[in-house]
């Protein structure tokens, strides 16, 4: 089949992921092979393709294409997470433009919208990760919101119940009042914003005398229930015992002592809010304040607020502000940087509040986890090693989980109340186990499911995803089945540091209490996506490039070598399109390579030349040390290496020496077995290529010859293991110079290839003649004599010892040559002159760093050969 002179990515991706999707080559099952299991970390429903997500699923891919190729059964399993936050935003956002408020909504009416959006937009980004290359095995692409993902969920929440590891608390958490829920510490991010530090003056009463206080947040003075001050604080010693007024509400509250207060801090007075501030939640339990709660679950002030009701928070804080102003007891204010917690999702300041909420002890649960990934015999290894500290200083510190959340998308969970006390419930899988439950507690057979009443809040996504290596694969339901006992333990999970802790961590914790197993051996932590600013790319920046237009500029392979080229585990990527640029010329290279042996006509009767039979016993040997170093890269992670290595193997030493060693002379033939010899040597190029670029590889593999389905690339062999000739590489390395010189004088003298040249040499280095013939061949050379003394008219370079020689009589100017290398020479011995100065400086040579002082003697080394070969250029010329 004749390939055509340009690959055009547009035709061939689509066709060749058609035909790997119709052989069926990404689908697993258990069987007799070693598995090689990859989880995704499930993008969320909501999204689109983007920076990020093409790294990680590129190096996901690399990986599951190498393993099939190394004859290990791959199953890469595909989904999606419901991402409540994200998504009931989106959803309630949807309902508003139809003039639908979610609060008119009952939940199963509100959860029909939810279903009917994810449907019509969900999923989204896996078909977008096709038209990357990924091979997942779509057949097995579960969603954390499918049914039997849901029934694994609750059911660990009852068994962790049952436990007495998930308990009900009244608590202070982080509130989202755009989102309506609670979040996790984990996902409140902490901002640096410039904000106000307002003094106030409270009446001290039944006195003339006020105390000032200091606060960023005036509008919370409406729910101070004490001021507090230091014990040894002399300069207050004549208020203790006494109280104080709240201006505007004047509420009378208690002055209370406590050395929680920093007397360098403010005034050295603290008003306390229990309501809104934990560290002021755990001084009133303390001090059995009073606590009140200003807020609406919006952060509007409610009554409390007095005339301010209604009002949003920061709106408040400026009226309440101009208020004080007004009733003389705002003394000052003044400008104050301040850390201010913020939702990583919905970006709106967190509000700490009080409220019922559902928590998992983690004291316990967290030890395995720990010992693990820190243990002396490690079972989990992390990619780079330095997130062991991160990983570490977040087990060690861990504090129960919130689990629960204010949302309607998500599991519910499976709490039934039967009475309006706190304790008045039960937990249970489904309405009827709890309706025995509730009965057995109360010991009142006369309940029904009518008198039990379902928690509204819902679970935690990262409950959900925690159990996905283990759900994916219905580990929980139905623990000995066939494919969680073949696929779990997983081998390698690919994902952001930035989750390292929201879902590897707890991922481990569950697969060390369900399965008192690790969940996954190796965890590839991969960087960042920046621009060439560092700056981090979004949407906001304007500087994150459209992914799957790139892919239509530059193809899948090209993106995809552009994205690794520079993507060393756990550091950020510098991202620049001319990465993808440079991989798609890559694939331009390779492409080219085999349109030229496609292009040569081949003669069964000629013999093969030595020249290329030393060619072809060389390539393979280099090939060898490289599928070595590249499989060294792949053991430690570092796929950027391995790339590298494929690419320098590829262009340099295939298409830049191989090729030009074994090329048939013009308009001639190709000896049938050098052409034989170098299709296979660039088929196994093609294999260590094709986790990289997939669609490229595969394309040109089935240009070579015609194969069956069993014979596509994407399940070939991966090349094995051969002996290294590592004379010769270095015999090659020594030629390589030689080759050189030869060229660099031609083109220096503007010498035609076409014309043959004389070549002497003066082997000083007593070096083989292996490639002799490969010399005269790239060198376009009469032949090589060896001569024991310098030629006469010649002109000469060296490589290490020994000496060329290039007869040059007739054919230069040898008066303007001799002027040109005299220059030449005196500027090289101006220059040794002043290495050498430097070097005989005793505090420079003592001083300065290693590496710098050998840098300076190997510039006085190559100093001193140049000026050796010049000489006896010089000397030939002048004879």
């Amino acid at each position: 089949m004749q390939i055509p002179s340009k690959y055009d990515a547009s035709q061939v991706e689509s066709k060749w992921y058609d035909y790997w999707m119709t052989h069926n080559y990404f689908h697993s099952t258990p069987d007799e092979r070693e598995p090689y299991t990859i989880v995704i970390p499930p993008p969320n429903v909501t999204g689109v393709l983007h920076m990020g997500h093409m790294l990680n699923n590129t190096i996901q891919d690399v990986l599951i294409r190498r393993a099939r190729l190394q004859g290990k059964n791959a199953c890469w399993v595909p989904g999606t997470d419901h991402a409540s936050i994200a998504t009931e935003a989106k959803v309630v956002a949807k309902l508003k433009e139809q003039g639908i408020d979610k609060n008119d909504l009952t939940r199963d009416e509100f959860l029909a919208h939810a279903w009917d959006w994810t449907e019509e937009y969900g999923g989204v980004i896996l078909e977008q990760l096709k038209k990357l290359g990924c091979s997942c095995d779509w057949d097995r692409t579960k969603f954390t919101m499918d049914d039997d993902m849901s029934e694994a969920v609750i059911k660990v929440f009852v068994d962790l119940h049952e436990k007495g590891l998930i308990y009900r608390g009244y608590r202070m958490v982080n509130w989202d009042p755009e989102a309506k829920t609670t979040l996790s510490d984990e996902e409140v991010i902490h901002v640096e914003r410039q904000g106000n530090l307002y003094y106030i003056n409270y009446k001290v009463e039944d006195s003339n005398d006020t105390l000032t206080i200091a606060t960023t947040r005036p509008e919370t003075i409406f729910g101070d229930t004490a001021i507090c001050i230091n014990p040894e604080d002399e300069r207050f010693a004549h208020l203790r015992g006494k109280k104080a007024i709240v201006p505007i509400c004047n509420r009378v509250i208690p002055i209370i002592e406590d050395t929680y207060v920093d007397v360098e801090f403010g005034t050295g007075c603290l008003k306390v809010t229990p309501a809104h501030d934990e560290n002021d939640k755990s001084l009133g339990d303390k001090h059995k304040l009073e606590v009140i709660d200003i807020f609406h679950e919006d952060a509007t002030l409610n009554s409390f607020g007095l005339q301010f009701e209604g009002q949003d928070r920061f709106v408040a804080r400026k009226n309440v502000a101009k208020e004080l102003e007004t009733i003389g007891v705002l003394v000052k204010t003044e400008t104050h940087m301040n850390k201010v917690g913020t939702s990583e999702r919905t970006k709106a300041v967190i509000e700490p509040r009080l409220s019922d909420q559902w928590f998992l002890k983690m004291e316990e649960l967290v030890k395995p986890a720990i010992e693990a990934v820190l243990g002396d015999d490690a079972d989990i290894k992390l990619f780079p090693k330095k997130f062991e500290n991160t990983y570490r200083h977040w087990m060690e510190n861990i504090r129960d989980w919130n689990i629960s959340r204010q949302l309607l998308w998500g599991q519910q969970i499976p709490a039934y109340f039967y009475g309006d006390g706190k304790e008045d419930f039960v937990v249970a899988e489904n309405i009827e186990a709890a309706l025995e439950k509730a009965k057995q507690k109360t010991n009142n057979q006369e309940l029904t499911t009518a008198n039990l009443r379902q928690e509204t809040d819902a679970l935690d996504t990262w409950f959900s995803s925690w159990l996905w290596p283990m759900s994916v694969f219905d580990g929980i339901r139905n623990p000995e089945n066939e494919e969680i006992k073949y696929y779990y333990p997983t081998n390698d999970l690919v994902t952001g540091p930035d989750i390292l802790f929201f879902w590897v961590a707890r991922m481990i914790i569950a697969g060390y209490e369900y399965k008192d197993q690790k969940p996954f051996n190796n965890v590839y932590l991969t960087g960042l996506v920046r621009d060439k600013q560092r700056r981090k790319m979004s949407k906001s920046l304007g500087n994150s490039p459209d992914a799957l237009k790139l892919i239509e500029e530059y193809s899948a392979d090209g993106v995809r070598v552009g994205l690794l080229l520079s993507s060393a585990a756990g550091n950020d990527l510098m991202f620049d399109e001319t990465l993808c640029q440079q991989g798609k010329g890559f694939g331009n290279k390779i492409w080219n390579a085999y349109r030229l042996l496609d292009g040569w006509e081949v003669d069964n009767d000629i013999e093969q030349p030595n020249s290329s039979k030393i060619a072809l016993e060389w390539y393979q040997s280099k090939f060898q040390k490289a599928l070595i170093e590249i499989e060294d890269h792949f053991s430690k992670y570092r796929l950027s290496d391995a790339l590298m290595a494929i690419y320098k193997l590829i262009y340099d030493d295939f298409c830049g020496w191989l090729l030009e060693m074994i090329k048939p002379a013009y308009q001639q033939p190709i000896d049938a077995k050098t052409l034989k010899s170098v299709v296979a040597l660039f088929e196994d190029n093609l294999k260590i290529v094709h986790p990289f670029m997939p669609f490229l590889t595969e394309d040109l593999w089935h240009y070579i010859t015609e194969r069956t389905p069993e014979e596509a690339l994407i399940v070939a062999k991966w090349p094995e293991n051969k002996s290294v000739n590592e004379t010769l590489i270095s015999e090659f390395e020594f030629t390589s110079e030689v080759i050189s010189g030869i060229r660099n004088i031609r083109k220096q003298k503007n010498i035609a290839f076409k014309d043959a040249i004389a070549f002497s040499v003066i082997n000083n280095e007593k070096s083989n003649n292996t490639f002799d013939d490969v010399i005269v061949k790239l060198g376009n050379l009469e032949g090589i004599e060896y001569v024991n003394e310098a030629v006469e008219g010649a002109l000469t370079y060296r490589v290490k010892s020994n000496e060329y020689f290039i007869p040059m009589a007739g054919s230069i100017d040898v008066e303007a040559e001799i002027k040109k290398l005299t220059e030449e020479l005196s500027y090289t011995e101006g220059f040794l002159k002043s290495v050498q100065k430097k070097l005989s400086n005793e505090r420079f040579v003592s001083g300065a760093p290693e590496q710098v002082v050998a840098a300076e003697k190997k510039k006085e080394a190559d100093a001193l050969a140049k000026i050796e070969t010049l000489k006896t250029s010089l000397a030939s010329l002048s004879s």
